[in-house]
């Protein structure tokens, strides 16, 4: 039967003050102010309590890294210190029941934030731990939430010149195949799909050449996407002209990453000419704004980027350098680094929904999710405005940002509840804080 999520208190979509019809997963109807759905047998949920946007995606996150949050061994560092201080720590402790509860709490805190489509760049593959696709499928399948499993990697060590410990890094041949396999397992290009599969050679600081050449060759067999760290310092643009002897836009043509299929996660530090480069090829960048403010890194140029072509979105970056995974908070730490970066009147929270829902699905080359309109997956978020924060809100849409939203009242997936009365309706979270909780204490005591 149909649903009419009828008279919506605010709602992101043109000609929907009415409501949404949603039936069989899809949207099939906008109900204009006034107006009634088309069809007779139809339920109705009364909206009139809530604002409706279509469901945020994640598309740049580390997973595993909610087990180390405001780590006191990290505190206070930027990046390449901050990395050179935690990658004992996660090579020690990052085991698969550690990393099933740490993909797990990662998921539930995004989609309680109104998420309803992640990507997590799990880049770390210690021994035993080679598995960690399919761990990440089976938590998400059992939460109803959307991937697209970023098979990350790395395969030079400090000894190769690199940054992290041999005992994280893989073999570039055993990465390969383990990419080929996670692909012929999970990727489905279908409308609609609860998986998709990406390649994420980490970052040109911890990846050989032929990793990423390997890597562009297998997504252009399978039609995949491909994602890496990019220009998220000056220190990585050092690392780039001293190894490489090119700039990192350069060593990303240089590779065969220059195309469509790629997006980046931050993108900080372009050139003018690079930013028309990447325009040019339709390269996406995923915005980070909490963690580029927390490790220093610098203010991504969001605007340059999408007017030369570049789809840009949003994600909330690692849980050790955000320190949370709640993606409609990063919406509004979205619109004040641009703010501060450009001006208050051509950054607006409309911009910043967008780069979270249709610019992300745009980095993730998808077009059946990121909008609210006839024909698209009925993924959608609901906030209401019931808190305090929010008494005295004149725009409903503009309130959630500017008054600091927070979590979803409900989340609805493929026209499924997955989060009911701002709770998911799949999960025990006391029990989860508390198993999580217990996992987190070894990477404490790893000091």
């Amino acid at each position: 039967m149909a649903l009419w999520i009828k008279n919506p208190l605010a709602v992101l979509a043109e000609n929907a003050a009415g409501g949404v019809v949603v039936d069989n997963g899809r949207i099939t109807e906008l109900v204009p102010m006034g107006g009634t759905p088309e069809g007779n047998d139809i339920s109705v949920f009364d909206a009139s309590r809530h604002v409706v946007i279509p469901g945020l995606i994640n598309t740049h996150h580390h997973f595993f890294q909610t087990l180390t949050r405001a780590h006191p061994a990290a505190i206070n560092k930027e990046l390449f210190p901050w990395l050179q201080a935690l990658y004992p720590i996660w090579a020690k402790n990052v085991k698969p029941d550690a990393f099933r509860l740490a993909t797990r709490l990662a998921l539930t805190e995004l989609m309680m934030s109104g998420c309803t489509c992640a990507s997590d760049h799990q880049y770390l593959y210690p021994e035993g731990l080679e598995d960690a696709m399919d761990i990440q499928v089976e938590e998400a399948e059992k939460l109803g939430i959307r991937m697209t499993l970023t098979r990350g990697s790395m395969n030079l060590s400090v000894k190769d010149g690199g940054l992290p410990p041999d005992s994280v890094v893989q073999d570039e041949d055993a990465i390969l195949a383990d990419c080929e396999r996670v692909i012929g397992r999970y990727h489905d290009t279908s409308e609609g799909s609860q998986f998709r599969v990406a390649l994420a050679p980490c970052a040109p600081f911890t990846v050989s050449r032929r990793l990423m050449t390997e890597s562009a060759a297998l997504a252009e067999k399978h039609d995949c996407r491909l994602h890496t760290h990019l220009a998220e310092t000056l220190d990585e643009d050092a690392y780039c002209v001293a190894n490489y002897g090119m700039r990192p836009v350069d060593y990303l043509e240089d590779v065969g990453w220059l195309n469509h299929r790629v997006w980046l996660a931050h993108g900080i530090h372009f050139n003018d000419e690079e930013v028309q480069r990447l325009g040019r090829h339709k390269v996406g960048v995923c915005h980070c704004p909490t963690s580029n403010m927390t490790l220093a890194s610098g203010q991504c140029r969001t605007k340059e980027l999408e007017a030369a072509g570049s789809p840009v979105g949003l994600g909330v970056d690692g849980s050790a350098s955000n320190d949370n995974s709640n993606l409609m908070e990063s919406i509004r730490h979205a619109l004040m680094i641009n703010r501060l970066t450009y001006d208050a009147a051509s950054v607006t929270h409309q911009d910043c929904f967008r780069w979270a829902t249709e610019g992300s699905a745009k980095c993730l080359g998808r077009d059946d999710i990121g909008r609210i309109d006839v024909g698209m997956q009925a993924d959608l978020a609901f906030y209401t405005l019931d808190e305090l924060r929010f008494s005295g809100v004149g725009d409903p849409l503009a309130g959630l940002v500017l008054c600091g939203a927070h979590s979803a009242d409900r989340v609805m997936i493929g026209g499924r509840w997955t989060v009911e009365d701002a709770m998911p309706v799949s999960m025990d979270i006391g029990r989860l804080r508390h198993e999580h909780g217990a996992a987190a204490k070894a990477f404490l005591e790893a000091l």
